[in-house]
């Protein structure tokens, strides 16, 4: 294993073991996307992936065709992949050998204004839902938009995720929605994809406030890998061991995960230079010339938070038991 990942015996028997959990894959979601390319995550290690199905730059009928087309291909394929309704289906996945899949929405506008979708989308694998994908829509304010609080519409839908077991998550979402959003849910929130503000100036990433908030509703924040957000072309897997710390210095490693948010599939037809959803202002026009952190890099990851003082428990923590511990509360 360590010569495998190239990195020590003892960080390789830890993440062999350790269940690790990758709680947002941001590839853009197509019903032709090549899904195949997600053995990358199972060569690395990783045991449970959530899969993007759908976000506000695309209309709602495209994510029920993606969810479709995607069901239909992992249930092609149950030698290397199981879709999991539970929490303890993950555990089950990982005896097995096979990567557990679930999905996530990135915004409301998938609900097309009826949170009554939200229970269908729950009963086709959808684990968790955030806001709004950076710009304002129906449900709240996005990051890179006027920093609008929850509309009554938000409100109801958190109600509905909170009775079905939907994560209620606040990345991409504006300060003042992600505030009242904590306040609003009934249980836990995570962060699934956002890293710490005060390391990066970006305004995708997240301030003291909303991390320390989201540790006190007893939920995780995922950090991410991308270059971009972490002020660090590169995408060093020092450089998101350095942001994973800072995040568990004031909120505890209990409360840290990671969301790595890794585009696999480079050549699909997304074009971030639309200024609506991605303002040039906020530096999207030097995308192409950062990468992201990939999952060949979670071991090293693994082996960099044992070298930075975190003890075992704490790395499995941050692995991905923090996240199952929540998805065991709050998944129905």
């Amino acid at each position: 294993m360590s010569s495998r990942w190239n990195i020590s015996e003892r960080a390789a028997t830890l993440h062999a073991d350790a269940l690790v959990w990758d709680d947002h894959s941001g590839f853009w979601p197509y019903p032709e996307a090549d899904l195949d390319k997600l053995d990358r995550w199972i060569a690395s290690g990783v045991d449970y992936l959530s899969v993007n199905v759908g976000f506000d730059v695309e209309d709602w009928q495209k994510t029920v065709k993606n969810l479709a087309a995607f069901r239909t291909w992992f249930e092609k394929h149950p030698e290397r992949f199981r879709l999991v309704d539970t929490a303890e289906d993950i555990r089950r996945a990982k005896r097995a050998g096979r990567l557990a899949i679930a999905f996530d929405i990135e915004g409301m506008e998938s609900l097309d204004g009826h949170a009554a979708m939200v229970s269908l989308y729950y009963k086709l694998g959808v684990r968790q839902m955030l806001f709004a994908y950076n710009r304002n829509n129906r449900a709240g304010g996005g990051c890179h938009d006027e920093n609008v609080g929850l509309t009554p519409f938000g409100r109801t839908v958190i109600a509905e995720m909170n009775r079905v077991g939907m994560l209620v998550d606040l990345s991409h979402c504006s300060l003042k929605t992600s505030l009242e959003a904590m306040e609003a849910s009934s249980q836990p929130v995570i962060f699934s994809h956002s890293n710490p503000k005060a390391l990066n100036d970006h305004g995708r990433n997240i301030v003291d406030a909303q991390i320390k908030a989201c540790g006190a509703t007893g939920g995780v924040v995922g950090l991410h890998g991308i270059g971009l957000f972490m002020g660090d072309p590169e995408a060093r897997t020092e450089t998101l061991v350095r942001n994973i710390a800072y995040v568990a210095e004031r909120i505890g490693a209990a409360h840290v995960g990671i969301g790595l948010d890794y585009n696999c599939s480079p050549g699909e037809p997304v074009d971030i230079r639309d200024p609506h959803f991605w303002p040039p202002a906020a530096g999207y026009g030097k995308y192409r010339n950062s990468r992201n952190a990939d999952p060949e890099q979670l071991p090293a990851v693994t082996e960099g938070l044992l070298a930075h003082g975190f003890s075992d428990s704490e790395v499995r923590g941050i692995l991905g038991e923090n996240f199952f511990r929540l998805a065991s509360r709050v998944w129905r």
